[in-house]
């Protein structure tokens, strides 16, 4: 009898070890993948600020996700549109088509914004702001792919002060897609995707929280000395707010909060607070398919090209963004449960210093007006070739010319291309020129040619493309941008967390364009329908 005893007691115990080891087990698939970008994140603010950042946010991230320490945008133009179609459908420009963030248009003989569409009315606001759809991305997206494997019943957000980063994201079949308006100071739509806004954001938008938010000014969040990691307050190449005599702390917003919020770190807390809007308002996670958010946070974008990446306001930007993830990762847990939900931190591109900045510290930089150029190698094609206005776009660096004038004049594509070229090449700040009709028989070294190779659409694109030497900015002096193909533009972060991955790190080379597909291999759904990226195999338990 003891012997049966013993027996039935263990036998339980074995039940309930297992019973136990099964539900800390991850369900079959995660109920939401949140996929979070941050506009203008360089990969080395992972660490520069890590002494100083908590054990909830980046740290964790750290700690218990899997680290690409070693991603790169593979393809150039580094700008905002272009990353994040980049990031959701596993391809670059060249198939995608969203070559620029607005680009010239053979067609319409103008410049097109890439979410621009006249066929559609904005939800939420009577200005142009609304009149915005993906109907010019040419290719799915992972997260138009999720709504396919599910018969469109797994639901599909996108959130984002900036109205590309938030459609983009989602797709063409996105459930909704938010953005923010700063003439009304809300979070709007269009017809694209809706009738007229839900009632919770109807109610979100009430509350005035750009308002509320910088009627306290933005102060440091720590005694302004111990920002070390960080030059000095007050640079003459640090841009102010046009209302303020300089670029110093404290800034105050008085009258100014709608405009202003998107360059302060409340548009951070702004995204964040809507982002759980949207979760509780559509119901994400809470259904038997895989939901799916993406959001972007565009404020560290408008804080660096203002202020540049070493200033004391970007520095604190990432602190207070370092707090805001820790908050948000709680509040996933409690929602969700700790494994029931994928998450992936990326960015769209980097930025490069100011080139004060660089000047300062005796860095290689300098100043260039490309559109200044263009202009003087018009009057050279007029005296040439006695056709004006040659040139007639410029985007991402690339010169489209006036085909039909030159054709109607019989005159070749090929002597205008080579004087272009040659007077391109004669510019200070210019390291290289080249027709983009040849890229393949270019003597370029990699990853530069295959950069410019992805980064050109042939239906889209110009004729030459303009390469600026290392730290030299198209512009003034003051402030910071991107768009090159130097790492310092390309290396960006790329953490994964949650369902379905283990935690550690790879240094091999991977692309941006490989997180679609790795999304979709860890949903066991199809690929984007341009996709050329392959799966992070290293990240999978």
């Amino acid at each position: 009898m003891k012997n049966i005893k013993y027996t039935w007691v263990a036998g339980l115990l074995l039940l309930t070890t297992l019973t136990t080891v099964a539900q800390q087990r991850a369900a079959p698939k995660p109920k939401i993948v949140v996929g979070m970008m941050v506009d203008q994140m360089r990969w080395d603010y992972l660490y520069r600020y890590s002494a100083r950042y908590g054990n909830g946010g980046f740290k964790r991230l750290l700690r218990d996700g899997f680290r690409c320490e070693q991603t790169y945008i593979n393809y150039a133009p580094t700008v905002t549109a272009c990353g994040h179609t980049s990031v959701y459908t596993g391809t670059t420009p060249a198939v995608h088509g969203i070559v620029d963030n607005d680009w010239y248009s053979r067609q319409l003989q103008r410049a097109v914004y890439c979410t621009e569409d006249s066929t559609v009315e904005g939800v939420g606001t009577a200005g142009k702001n609304g009149k915005m759809s993906p109907r010019n991305l040419l290719v799915s997206t992972v997260t138009d792919e999720l709504r396919l494997a599910t018969n469109f019943k797994s639901k599909v957000v996108g959130v984002a002060l900036k109205d590309r980063a938030s459609i983009l994201p989602g797709g063409h079949t996105a459930n909704a897609a938010f953005w923010y308006d700063t003439k009304s100071g809300g979070f709007i739509s269009s017809t694209y995707y809706m009738k007229e806004l839900p009632a919770w954001v109807q109610r979100f938008n009430e509350q005035e929280l750009p308002v509320k938010y910088l009627s306290k000014g933005w102060e440091t969040m720590y005694p302004i000395a111990s920002y070390v990691q960080s030059d000095a307050d007050n640079k003459d190449y640090e841009k102010s707010f046009s209302h303020e005599k300089a670029p110093v702390f404290p800034h105050t917003f008085a009258g100014k909060e709608k405009n202003a919020v998107r360059s302060t770190p409340y548009g951070n807390t702004l995204t964040f607070a809507f982002a759980k809007a949207a979760i509780e308002g559509y119901g994400l996670g809470s259904g038997a398919e895989t939901d799916f958010l993406a959001v972007s946070f565009s404020s560290p974008d408008a804080v660096g090209h203002q202020f540049g990446p070493n200033s004391i306001e970007a520095e604190d930007v990432y602190l207070r963004l370092d707090k805001e993830l820790e908050d948000f990762f709680v509040y996933l847990d409690k929602r969700f449960g700790k494994g029931n939900y994928l998450y992936f931190i990326t960015a769209d591109h980097g930025v490069s210093q100011s080139p004060g900045f660089l000047e300062e510290n005796r860095l290689p930089t300098g100043l260039l007006d490309v559109e200044e150029v263009v202009k003087k190698i018009n009057t050279s094609i007029l005296e040439q070739f006695g056709v004006a206005q040659g040139i007639r776009g410029l985007s991402a660096y690339q010169l489209y010319l006036d085909r039909a004038a030159f054709a109607a004049n019989k005159i070749p594509l090929e002597p205008v291309i080579e004087m272009v070229i040659q007077k391109l090449k004669a510019t200070p700040g210019v390291a290289d020129a080249l027709s983009l009709h040849n890229l393949g028989g270019e003597a370029l070294h990699e990853p530069l040619k295959t950069m410019l190779i992805n980064g050109y659409n042939k239906q889209r694109g110009g004729d030459v493309i303009v390469l600026l030497d290392a730290g030299w900015k198209d512009g003034g002096r003051s402030g910071a941008t991107h768009g090159l193909w130097y790492p310092y533009d390309a290396h960006i972060p790329l953490v994964w967390m949650g369902w379905g991955i283990k935690p550690g790190k790879t240094y091999r080379t991977t692309g941006m364009t490989d997180i679609a597909p790795t999304v979709s291999a860890l949903l066991n759904i199809q690929v984007p329908s341009g996709t050329i990226g392959h799966v992070v195999w290293e990240v999978f338990e």
